[in-house]
This record gives C-alpha cells, structure tokens and sequence, in this order.
C-alpha cells in the first residue's frame, strides 16, 4: 500500500503499479509544473510514442488536482507499453495517498486506475506448440 514518507525535509508520496511482468516504483512530490521522470530519463525520451505518454498523464487528467507533481519512477520487466500502464497504475495510487479526498478515488476507481490488470501470458503447455495451439488432428 502507499505511504506517505519523509527525506530531507521533502515529503513524498509512494505508489506501486504493475501490469503484466512490469514494476513500477513511483514516488510523487509537490510542484509548480508536473514532470514525469522515468529511470532517470524525461517521460518524452522513455516512451517513444504520444499514446504510451497520454496514458502516463491520464491519472492527473483525471483527478484534476489544482497542483503538479514531479514524479520519479523506477520501471523493470515487461515491455514498454506494460511499462506505461504499470507507471499510470503507481501515480494513481500515490494520487489517492497525497489527497485523500474520496472524490478523487471514486474518479481513479471509475476509470480503472486503481485495479491492477491481471491478465498476463498463458504459459505454453508441454505436447503442445503455444498455449493453446496443438497439430492438426484428424479422426481418419
């Protein structure tokens, strides 16, 4: 669960967000203009279409707080899509920590930004070619 935290004088508000085989560690703070950085990148360079940066952003569309944040994250596993979808899951629960107003988590929740997505890939399964796919068969 997230929590609110304390370093150097500068509070912080933590979110885990996963989506597939991808982590996502985030932390939240204050500021004058929201900035998004993602393993010491800017969101711009570490997602390199406008989809995968409008879905990072759409948590703070969505709660429409009168503040921005900086936000840095921290993201292994998956592919960078799960990627962006695991960062959209952290901020929204960091969100719900900072304000702790229940209009702002019926809005999270609504949309489905605070569920985590659990489908994930089926594993392949021995005697077959994928998961699912088995040889043709026949009956004569």
């Amino acid at each position: 669960m997230p929590t609110k935290t304390e370093t150097k004088n500068e509070k912080f508000n933590k979110g885990i967000g996963r989506r597939k085989t991808s982590t996502a560690s985030v932390r939240i703070v204050p500021a004058a203009k929201t900035v998004v950085i993602v393993n010491g990148k800017d969101s711009s360079e570490y997602f390199p279409t406008e989809e995968m940066r409008g879905i990072v952003f759409e948590a703070f569309n969505t709660a429409k707080l009168p503040t921005g944040f900086a936000v840095s994250a921290k993201i292994s596993g998956g592919g960078i899509h799960s990627q962006a979808e695991a960062l959209r899951h952290g901020i929204a629960r960091a969100i719900v920590e900072y304000d702790t107003t229940p209009a702002t988590r019926v809005k999270l929740k609504k949309e489905g930004f605070l569920k985590r997505d659990p489908r994930a890939k089926e594993r392949r399964k021995f005697g077959l070619k994928k998961a699912r796919k088995a040889a043709q068969w026949a009956k004569r």
